[in-house]
């Protein structure tokens, strides 16, 4: 059946989640530093992980603003979703990922995990979140 990628998309770290081969649970994997200009590299590197881990489908969190107007970050995310549906062949989902990393931020913080160590993983944990909410969805 192969896993299933969550990714959360941002300007400068692009978190990646993956789920188990059951698809049940959804685990932060790893996160990708890129420019926000030069998408190539990260894009290259996601199609990567999903040759060596198996991945069969990407969920792609949405950064919708709450008054519901386009952000850039939001345009920036679909055109990185055309061109990675291109360059793997795999359907992508979108899913709303308003307010997933505060959640990831609150999580960390209740763990006491020192400030630094948090910024190293809480663009996965964010991944993992929306990763976890679609695989949890009756939908999917």
């Amino acid at each position: 059946m192969g896993r299933v990628m969550g990714i959360d998309f941002g300007m400068r770290h692009i978190g990646v989640a993956l789920s188990d081969e059951l698809r049940i649970i959804a685990k932060g994997f790893e996160t990708v530093n890129w420019n926000g200009t030069d998408d190539e590299w990260a894009l290259n590197r996601i199609c990567e992980i999903v040759r060596e881990k198996n991945v069969t489908e990407i969920v792609l969190g949405q950064p919708k603003r709450t008054d519901g107007t386009e952000s850039e970050s939001e345009r920036k995310a679909l055109e990185f979703k055309g061109k990675l549906e291109e360059m793997t062949g795999l359907t992508i989902h979108l899913k709303d990922e308003r307010f997933t990393t505060v959640i990831a931020s609150r999580y960390l913080h209740d763990t006491n995990m020192k400030a630094k160590k948090q910024k190293k993983v809480i663009d996965q944990v964010a991944a993992e979140i929306i990763l976890q909410e679609y695989l949890d969805s009756p939908l999917h």
